[in-house]
């Protein structure tokens, strides 16, 4: 097939070209004249498998002929040597797991206990580099780190014991990527031994990996052998070439690995040679993306070589360029785009490492059901069943809360073998209890007590799984991961069959189950090199196996809509490529921090850069803008904050609006223009219809719906917001309480006042304990008993603990005046000619010698001024009033001498109420006469009517549709029936 030479034979293709099917041409015109069988006698070699799936589908597409033995890299050496077998990925990074582990219990300020596994994969790779690159570990413990910080002598220390582990794996088993290298190196001896005389052909690679290159460099010396790379830049001249030689400063180009490879095979840029004579879509564009793409120390060049550049236009026409203003947009525009190519039967595929582009992507496309070839797939953390483990795992880490138990509960994978639909009624009526009346942690006693309340009263066996599943999962301690990983694998299938006798539910069915189940399966046969670990520890584990677990759904997608990372990119080609998320941090994509070694130390052990992964970004770039049609597609903002362009878009948008003379700054807006037809047909699709903005509401309900009864806090809700009245006692709804609940300020006010009243109570019996111990002991046994979190008990206590001493020296002074007589004093008071009836609770009445009373309300938070209660807080005016008048059934009619609130744990004065300037009997007709104007057909329930501050918030301000209004709109008022 090959004639001699003397030379290793490379060749290569142009950035552009469709290579697999380039590969495959090239190679039957050199076997055109041959026999029949000479086809068949050669070995192609590719790196993907995706590269394979795409050569069998050309081949299949005729004529028919006897085809090429297709395998991958990792396959051609499998046989040239009898090794142990290769240890596995997940054994490995156990066992270093417990190495960082240990070195974190001695050094604890290195790093957080929880990125335990993310260090061991970090450290994993590493190792896996050092094989690869053919680096020998004790090279590490050679570097000179006297002139850094400690923590690298530190990260040489400690490799200096993972050093140790490698070594220690000699025997039964191999470290993978020292097998694979091994294998090479003797498959190599063997062909220098024995070179085989039939064509091998290894196509699609760049050498970026040591092992690889090793391969490549055999391959290419080879009798009959040959290299076919992707993306080689022809146009590139010979002096740019020279000034890739060092890595340092050339890496992050998108050539520098094919000239470290010239270098490995003694070759110059002219000896590669063109696999076929096929150009370019678009010869022009590949001369400019190449000189754009130049080094840093040269893009001189642009002055130089730039007005050379020829039929800018032309070179531009097919690329457009999309700056949405959001990623939304963004991912819209490149939907409508792909809608159009399936439609008219284009391929096109959509070229990003931004995995959340390509899924705001796939849902827009979702909407004319085109469901795109994904290669990537979705995340199995993300599916149901990754999210399901995750969630079960959560449940030995911590306490039982709501929200926990009801995100398992209407999970889709939930009792899912049988009975699901009454599974769903029992969940949904545990859910509204929850909401309204806790606990926030339940127990199996409070959850046996919750089902016996339900309207729909839950089968007997339903409430035996819920208490057997959920409450009391929490183990304390470390435990082996072979406990963890059984316990696990019997929960969440006993969560998923549910009442059912036997199953395990639908966790483990469709792809993504299967998926899962592979994933648990390898650590169940791993588990015991996991060593001992908490609960939490587990948990983290088991999501940084499902991170890097995938799940692609083969059924139906649809052949012509691809969605690729830059990997298959490389070596696949369609009519369209469209290059999404060209901002930097995305494409590139910045190096992950490297804990081991910093940039210098990495240069110095011979291990690759991080510039080496922005190097293959730029040469994919390169590839794929030279396609026959481009995208171009980058959002100006991302979530947060505005985006900065991708380092290449810049180059090459720079590099045009340069040449003015040849019409560059012309070819850059035609570009801009084409894609802001895409954006505003975008706009177009998600606009929504103009709704006019809601008019600030004024309900005028009939009089008879109208409330007849109101406790005495509310009448401070009727005069600064009508319309919560109105929707709680009109409307009768009830906002639903967040199932996660929180130590609040209503909780603390609940809880401080149940345990004054019964502090109040025991010492008026027993007046020498008012005390500061027994202050204090009352206030935590109520705590303890009301509040769930410690920390908040903690915090609360302190608070009363700081002002006790001034609450007892106060309450011994009112008790010099008056005597505790009625502790929540029930108010009932019915203004009878009004049919309405008027209720409450004292927090506590006092008595003097005189008969006097003293009526005290406890506050915990800021008390109203005197000003606010003679307009709004009327609540101790209105409840003195009603004393002096009898109103409290257990309290003889008096008069009232003060009534004052309390400040409670914090800072703040006492507050009296102004009763002098606002006496009893004005205060009733005030009230009287507030009650009697709401009973008027014409007055109705104005929104917000007199909050203090725009920035107050009430229960029922989505309802009224605030924000579309605000207080300077005047009501609009509506009659209702």
């Amino acid at each position: 097939m090959f004639e001699p030479t003397d030379k290793p034979r490379v060749f290569a293709l142009p950035p552009g070209v469709d290579f697999p099917a380039e590969l495959i041409a090239g190679l039957l015109s050199r076997s055109a004249s041959a026999d029949p069988m000479a086809l068949a006698r050669v070995r192609l070699v590719v790196n993907t498998q995706r590269m394979i799936r795409r050569i069998r589908a050309l081949f299949d597409a005729g004529p028919a002929r006897l085809l090429p033995k297709v395998s991958l890299l990792t396959e051609i050496a499998a046989s040239a040597a009898v090794l142990p077998p290769s240890t596995s990925s997940l054994r490995r990074r156990l066992e270093l797991a417990q190495l960082v582990s240990r070195l974190l219990d001695q050094q604890p300020d290195l790093a957080a206990r929880s990125s335990v596994y993310a260090l061991a994969e970090s450290l994993a790779e590493l190792m896996d580099e050092l094989q690869g690159e053919g680096v020998p570990p004790g090279r590490i413990s050679e570097l000179d780190v006297s002139d850094m910080s400690s923590h690298w002598a530190r990260a040489q220390q400690f490799f200096g014991i993972a050093e140790q582990y490698l070594a220690a794996q000699t025997g039964l088993t191999m470290d993978p990527q020292t097998r694979q290298r091994n294998l090479v190196e003797a498959l190599i001896a063997r062909w220098r031994i024995s070179p085989p005389q039939t064509p091998i052909i290894l196509a699609g690679s760049t050498g970026s990996r040591g092992t690889t290159a090793l391969l490549m460099d055999a391959v290419a010396r080879l009798p009959q052998g040959a290299v076919v790379l992707p993306g080689y830049d022809f146009d590139q001249p010979d002096a740019v070439w020279s000034r890739l030689d060092e890595p340092l400063d050339s890496e992050d180009h998108p050539q520098y690995r094919f000239r470290h490879l010239m270098h490995m095979l003694e070759l110059a840029p002219g000896d590669i040679a063109p696999w076929t004579d096929a150009r370019p879509p678009s010869p022009e564009r590949n001369r400019l993306i190449s000189l754009a793409l130049r080094p840093a120390p040269v893009t001189d060049a642009w002055l130089t070589e730039g007005p050379g550049l020829a039929d800018l236009a032309g070179a531009t026409a097919d690329v457009t360029l999309i700056q949405a203003p959001e990623p939304r947009t963004e991912a819209l525009a490149i939907a409508l785009r792909l809608r159009q190519a399936a439609q008219t039967g284009q391929t096109a595929a959509l070229i990003t490492p931004d995995r959340m582009l390509t899924r705001q992507v796939a849902a827009a496309l979702d909407r004319w059901k085109i469901r795109p070839d994904d290669s990537a797939g979705l995340p199995l953390q993300l599916s149901p069943p990754g999210r399901f483990l995750r969630h079960v795992a959560g449940l030995f880490a911590k306490p039982l809360n709501g929200e926990t138990l009801l995100t398992l509960l209407k999970h889709p994978l939930c009792h899912s073998e049988a009975q699901r639909g009454e599974h769903l009624l029992y969940s949904r009526d545990l859910e509204l209890h929850l909401r309204r009346n806790g606990p926030p942690f339940p127990t199996a006693e409070t959850l046996a007590a919750t089902c016996k309340k339900q309207h729909n009263t839950p089968a007997p066996e339903w409430v035996d799984w819920l208490i057997t599943c959920f409450a009391g999962q929490v183990i304390a301690g470390a435990q082996p991961l072979t406990v963890w990983s059984e316990r696990l694998r019997t929960l969440a299938e006993a969560i998923a069959r549910g009442t059912a006798g036997t199953g395990s539910g639908e966790l483990w069915t469709e792809f993504a189950g299967a998926e899962a189940l592979e994933v648990l399966t390898a650590l169940e046969a791993e588990a015991e090199h996991g060593g001992d670990m908490t609960a939490r520890e587990f948990a983290d584990l088991l999501g940084s196996l499902l991170t890097g677990g995938e799940v692609r759904n083969p059924n139906a997608p649809h052949e012509g809509v691809m969605i690729w990372g830059t990997l298959e990119a490389r070596v696949q080609g369609a009519d369209l490529l469209i290059l999404g998320g060209l901002n930097e941090g995305s494409w590139p994509e910045a190096p992950d921090p490297d804990p081991w070694l910093n940039r210098r130390l990495r240069h110095e052990a011979g291990l690759l850069l991080p510039e080496r992964r922005i190097g293959l970004s730029a040469h994919d770039f390169q590839q794929a803008a030279c396609a026959p049609e481009v995208w171009l597609t980058r959002s100006l903002r991302s979530d947060d904050a505005e985006t900065v362009p991708s380092r290449w878009l810049n180059r090459v948008l720079n590099l045009l609006t340069g040449l003015p003379d040849q019409g560059g700054s012309e070819a850059v807006a035609g570009m801009i223009e084409r894609g802001r037809t895409w954006l505003d047909w975008a706009d177009e699709l998600d606009r929504a219809p103009r709704v006019a903005p809601a008019k600030r509401p004024s309900p005028r309900p009939p009089v008879i719906s109208r409330p007849s009864q109101l406790s005495v806090t509310e009448i401070k809700t009727l005069i600064r917001d009508p319309y919560a009245i109105y929707a709680k006692h009109v409307l009768r709804l009830r906002p639903l309480d967040p199932l996660l609940k929180e130590p609040d300020a209503l909780l603390r006010g609940t809880a401080i006042h149940d345990f004054l009243e019964t502090f109040i109570r025991y010492t008026a019996d027993h007046p020498d304990e008012l005390t500061q111990d027994v202050f204090l002991r009352f206030a935590e046994a109520q705590l303890a008993a009301d509040v769930s979190w410690p920390a908040a008990r903690r915090l609360w206590l302190a608070r009363l603990a700081r002002t006790v001493d001034s609450f007892l020296a106060e309450e011994r002074a009112r008790r010099d005046i008056a005597w505790p007589n009625k502790l929540e004093a029930g108010l009932k008071y019915p203004l009878a000619d009004l049919g309405f009836t008027l209720t409450g609770r004292a927090d506590r009445i006092d008595m003097d010698e005189t008969g006097a009373l003293h009526i005290y309300d406890y506050k915990t938070g800021a008390p109203p001024t005197k000003s606010q209660q003679a307009r709004f807080d009327k609540q101790l005016l209105i409840e003195a009033a009603i004393a002096e008048e009898g109103g409290f059934p257990d309290v003889a009619p008096a008069i009232v001498a003060e009534a004052v609130f309390l400040r409670v744990g914090g800072p703040g004065a006492n507050v009296p109420a102004p009763l002098a300037e606002e006496p009893g009997a004005k205060v009733l007709a005030e009230l009287r006469e507030l009650i009697i104007a709401y009973q008027s057909e014409s007055q109705g329930f104005t929104a917000r009517r007199m909050l203090e501050k725009d920035t107050d918030t009430g229960q029922f301000d989505h309802l009224a549709r605030f924000g579309e209004w605000d207080r300077s709109d005047d009501p609009v008022p509506e009659d209702l029936s």
